[in-house]
């Protein structure tokens, strides 16, 4: 059901929250946090300074977007659960993350289908307040917007699933990983890097947006970039409009 708000925004309604939330959250973000090291992408370690806020438990998004804000110029927004796409490139595009507000029950930690606040919020914010990666969010969030006359939101929302979601980074101290639905998960955290199940590709605009991607279980193949100023220049710097002509003539891998 649509919000009142055009933008489907909502109050995070912070207060309705009740002790169990939080405590779930705390046993999620210390059990990841634990993790971790050696793991993330530094920058991620870098940027989990955003949420240690002045109290325990689920972030109140206000007090988040103000530290975030001075970062990068971003902020978070609730609502209510997954919108539509031209309303998510909309808020990408204006530096506005769109978050849930309900968080998962104890008997669900170690996984969730549907996004929930410690997903949206542990996995994706910290990387907001680096500035590459900030600028490359709202890179994406234009060519959405940009991407819609085309009819081809399948093939681009393959681009934002294996980085934004679930990309690796090759760092000098090797390999770690960047993607959210990586980094919120304890048992793909190690999966992602340890596992030899999974083929790890390096990343190439078309061979990413060539390949289907599955939900319900760990990824059956990661792409690894050299950097975050590769992500940003390949969406901000690339005509799509020829990519989608080409990749209307070429079948998935």
């Amino acid at each position: 059901m649509k919000p009142a708000s055009d933008d489907w925004t909502v109050p995070q309604d912070w207060e309705a929250y009740r002790p169990e939330d939080h405590a779930v959250w705390d046993t999620l973000f210390a059990r990841q946090c634990a993790l971790l090291p050696g793991r993330v992408a530094p920058q991620f370690l870098a940027g989990l300074d955003v949420l240690r806020l002045s109290r325990p438990g689920i972030p109140d998004f206000a007090e988040l977007s103000e530290r975030l804000m001075a970062r990068t110029g971003w902020q978070v927004v609730a609502v209510p659960g997954l919108v539509p796409e031209d309303v998510f490139f909309e808020h990408l595009a204006n530096r506005r993350f769109v978050a849930g507000r309900f968080i998962r029950r104890r008997d669900q930690l170690d996984y969730l289908q549907e996004p929930d606040v410690f997903h949206d919020v542990f996995g994706h914010v910290p990387l907001l307040a680096d500035p590459v990666f900030a600028d490359y969010m709202q890179a994406y969030g234009e060519g959405g917007l940009r991407s819609i006359k085309f009819g081809m939101l399948d093939r681009l929302a393959r681009l934002y699933w294996y980085t934004v979601e679930f990309g690796l980074i090759a760092t000098e101290e090797g390999l770690r990983i960047y993607g959210a639905g990586i980094v919120s998960s304890f048992g793909e955290t190690r999966y992602a890097l340890e596992s030899d199940v999974p083929e790890r590709l390096p990343f190439e605009l078309m061979r990413v947006m060539r390949t289907p991607y599955r939900i319900d279980d760990f990824q059956e193949r990661y792409f690894v970039i050299p950097d975050f100023g590769t992500l940003l220049r390949a969406t901000r710097d690339t005509d799509f409009a020829p990519v989608y002509g080409a990749l209307r003539g070429l079948g998935d891998y």
